[in-house]
């Protein structure tokens, strides 16, 4: 897939100032299978869940997910897993995602690993329009294998490729009508520069507000980067293991 241009590609939807859809099946319009789909948030947090569940159930097939880890406890992205709708995963992590685990033992799924780092700089890199670039990340270790390996002042790299999508599916705390977007804080992980990655981004957003309402100094992701909002209120938002400090009486003495 050839990479987003900040111009061309981008002008068509970027220049209607109302993005929004009715839904999140009218949001994925153009979406098949086969699509590289981006996703973004931080384990279960962030997950944009409307347009998950809506493309569970839409029927597309043979998906691949670039996002930080594929879901977990049966959550999130791991609803796409267990549909059987998932052919490769690109990520950072996989924990204890047993479906993930068993998928790719059983040779269900493909399965691309690499550092956090490197993942995010190289959708950083597809944003930007480079290609690829050189990290000392992972010289020496299975991530450089089959990877030109260079050396500048007496230090080696690897390069690496830069990373896009057909679509990225981000969620977001408000938003407004162009695509406008403030996060709610760590939900923000990897969603801006998934946005800057792909051809067609998607923004959930749990308010849509009015064009004017957002303070330009409280916007994360400019609405250039975002073809199409839609509003989903509600939202599961999940622990995936809560842990607590034990009240005093219960420490033991």
């Amino acid at each position: 897939m050839s990479q987003p241009q900040s111009g061309q590609q981008r002008g068509g939807e970027g220049r209607h100032r109302n993005k929004v859809a009715a839904s999140c099946t009218e949001a994925l319009a153009g979406l098949n299978d086969g699509a590289r789909i981006m996703v973004g948030g931080f384990g279960l947090c962030g997950n944009a869940e409307g347009l998950i569940d809506a493309v569970a159930g839409s029927g597309f097939r043979d998906l691949t997910i670039i996002s930080n880890n594929a879901g977990n406890m049966g959550k999130g992205l791991a609803i796409w897993l267990r549909a059987g709708i998932v052919s490769k995963v690109i990520c950072t992590y996989i924990g204890n995602n047993e479906d993930l685990h068993r998928m790719m033992a059983a040779g269900q799924v493909e399965v691309e690993i690499m550092p956090q780092g490197t993942f995010v700089e190289r959708m950083r890199a597809a944003g930007a329009g480079i290609p690829a670039f050189y990290t000392p990340t992972g010289v020496g270790t299975v991530v450089a294998q089959g990877k030109e390996v260079r050396e500048f002042d007496g230090r080696k790299y690897v390069l690496e490729r830069a990373l896009s999508g057909d679509f990225a599916l981000i969620r977001a705390r408000r938003g407004d009508r162009f695509g406008n977007l403030r996060f709610w804080r760590t939900a923000r992980n990897f969603s801006p520069i998934m946005a800057t990655a792909a051809h067609t981004t998607i923004a959930e957003v749990e308010e849509l507000v009015d064009l004017g309402a957002m303070d330009p100094h409280d916007v994360h992701l400019p609405g250039l980067f975002v073809h199409r909002v839609v509003e989903v209120r509600e939202h599961e938002d999940p622990f995936e293991y809560r842990v607590v400090r034990p009240r005093p009486e219960n420490q033991p003495s």
